[in-house]
């Protein structure tokens, strides 16, 4: 028998006794405290009072009638050999709506999939509208503080349940987080790696006419911790290319990806403050705090990290310490719509600006957006596409209808429509496998059994 579904019996057995026993040695053998616990105190068992209720009968009164339903997750592969498979999950409902969000963690979809489904009886029963509620439940009864697994994981369903209160109450999310900020849109930037002198001169002609006003792009190779020089003057000759190429009047943006050390970085970042670039992004890794400290004081560019971090609390030192000038977390890792307006409202206080991070799939770019318009912080959005669209961007105007993650007029547009602004059939991923398969989905039955992968 599945544990899940032998605390389930535990439990209804005691009801129909009516007396409180004391545990078996098998129940207690079980749980050690800090098994994932649904909340009221119930273990994660199916089909007892307020299944996936996450402890609602404290808000009876409250409840808008809508209820979740089903949840499907879906693993989809781009390409046969691609590191970072779409993990998408799909909220169904007893009125009829659905709602969709993204969890993609590079490299560990799988594991993704797995902890959303993990996460389903805190979200099949549930009132979607109660978003905060149910975010502190997958988070605070899990026990272990989330790493980037689980934080993809509650991103996905998340970004699913705000997708789901927009549509019920009929209004787009930027306006349900008080926004727009800006109505002409929100500004996003292209890549530029590995361009030629003579690409980068084309695409300053392009994002001229495009009206993008910026780019990012990176330094070539890995670097020792104390490195030669040869090798450094190479990477600040490519950063020099750069606003050689595209002229002063576009913002670039240059991307280390933490392959420096802070020695490395240092000289780097004090070599190309003449350029005035927009910021260097993670010069190195994000939770050496106090390395990230040493390079800011030598150098007047803005230095911008936090793709890699998890919920406000991941980053709260570097808030505290006023280690950087902007924020990247991603809306996919860092705790969905929820996580990603906590870390900015937490930056704002803070005289931090936000530049999210989003290079995985157009589900979670699209709810970047959204928070990005009522963010009076923000500067700008990353998507991880290229000046002029590519075979995924054809791809995702396929699925969505639009062009999901292209701007106009150097701004990405803001949608009218209710939730995150798209509708996505499940048949529009079938074309693109995940492990070999077609898109995988868990589904379960009413008795907890699962019926489908």
């Amino acid at each position: 028998m599945r544990r899940r579904n032998f605390l389930a019996l535990g439990a209804a057995s005691a009801a129909l006794a009516g007396t409180k026993k004391r545990p078996s040695i098998e129940a207690v053998d079980e749980s050690c405290g800090c098994e994932l616990q649904a909340p009221g105190g119930r273990g994660p068992g199916r089909g007892g009072p307020g299944r996936g209720g996450n402890g609602m009968q404290a808000f009876a009164d409250l409840q808008s009638g809508l209820k979740v339903t089903n949840m499907k997750v879906f693993g989809v592969s781009m390409s046969p050999n691609s590191d970072r498979p779409y993990v998408f999950v799909k909220l169904e409902t007893n009125q009829g709506l659905v709602g969709w969000g993204e969890g993609t963690l590079e490299g560990k979809a799988s594991a993704t999939m797995a902890c959303m489904n993990d996460f389903r009886d805190f979200v099949v029963g549930a009132d979607p509208l109660q978003v905060e509620h149910i975010w502190q439940d997958m988070y605070v009864h899990s026990f272990y503080r989330a790493g980037p697994v689980m934080g993809s994981a509650i991103s996905g369903i998340d970004q699913a349940l705000w997708d789901l209160r927009g549509k019920f109450l009929g209004m787009p999310v930027y306006k349900l987080l008080g926004g727009p900020y800006d109505p002409r849109g929100v500004r996003g930037y292209y890549h530029v790696d590995g361009a030629t002198a003579e690409q980068l001169v084309e695409i300053r002609q392009t994002a001229k006419e495009l009206g993008v006003t910026c780019v990012k792009g990176g330094i070539p190779g890995y670097y020792e911790w104390i490195e030669r020089r040869p090798k450094i003057d190479q990477a600040i000759k490519s950063i020099q290319l750069y606003r050689e190429s595209l002229g002063p009047d576009i913002d670039i943006a240059v991307d280390f990806h933490a392959k420096t050390s802070p020695s490395v970085a240092s000289i780097i970042v004090k070599e190309v403050e003449p350029l005035n670039l927009l910021f260097i992004e993670e010069p190195c890794p994000p939770e050496n705090v106090q390395a990230m400290a040493k390079i800011a004081r030598r150098s007047t560019t803005p230095i911008a990290t936090g793709e890699r971090l998890v919920t406000s609390y991941g980053t709260r030192e570097l808030i505290e310490m006023g280690v950087i000038d902007i924020l990247q977390t991603d809306i996919n890792h860092v705790g969905g719509i929820t996580g990603l307006w906590k870390v900015a409202a937490t930056a704002d206080v803070s005289g931090i600006s936000m530049a999210p991070h989003s290079c995985e799939g157009p589900i979670g770019g699209l709810a970047a957006l959204h928070v990005d318009s009522a963010m009076p912080n923000f500067v700008v959005q990353e998507i991880c596409g290229q000046i002029r669209p590519n075979a995924n961007d054809k791809i995702w105007e396929e699925w969505f209808g639009f062009p999901a993650m292209r701007m106009v007029d150097g701004r990405f547009p803001l949608s009218e429509k209710p939730g995150l602004g798209f509708e996505l059939s499940e048949a529009s991923l079938e074309k693109f496998p995940f492990g070999g398969s077609r898109p995988m989905a868990r589904v379960f039955s009413d008795d907890g059994s699962v019926v489908e992968w």
